[in-house]
């Protein structure tokens, strides 16, 4: 398998607000930026929608470190809430439908499919590809 590493971002103003997501694709000596926003949308989707977005490029199977500043996103994978997400018809522990639902499925046929670490950075503070994703998010909000 091939060995990955991905670096995403998530930003917004106003939550809900106008914003924008990013990832950074980094294989061997070759990096890939993308990034996407909406008119409105929120911080939390715009952090898995670059997480969904980076994993999608893949062509096939691949061993990915995935770095993240977003408890949200790394949390549900390390403490595995998804398992009860998917248990209990997509209703969470407060018994409330879990938010971004669709994002979430895409993310786990994803996650699946490839062999994924997740890794949890500090934001803001100094991690390069981090800051970059930080940059582009923000440049990818609609004005």
């Amino acid at each position: 398998m091939k060995e990955v590493t991905i670096y995403t971002d998530g930003a917004c103003s106003g939550n809900p607000g106008p914003g924008g997501w990013a990832a950074v694709l980094l294989y061997g000596d070759v990096t890939k930026e993308i990034s996407g926003g909406e008119a409105v949308t929120t911080n939390n989707k715009m952090e898995l929608t670059a997480a969904v977005e980076a994993l999608k490029i893949l062509k096939e199977p691949c061993r990915v470190n995935l770095h993240s500043d977003s408890a949200y996103l790394i949390n549900c994978f390390k403490e595995k809430w998804y398992v009860g997400w998917e248990k209990n018809g997509w209703v969470n522990s407060k018994k409330e439908p879990v938010a971004n639902k669709e994002l979430w499925q895409e993310l786990l046929r994803l996650y699946r499919t490839h062999d994924v670490h997740w890794v949890k950075v500090k934001g803001h503070a100094g991690v390069h590809w981090n800051e970059r994703c930080d940059e582009l998010a923000r440049a990818a909000m609609p004005k």
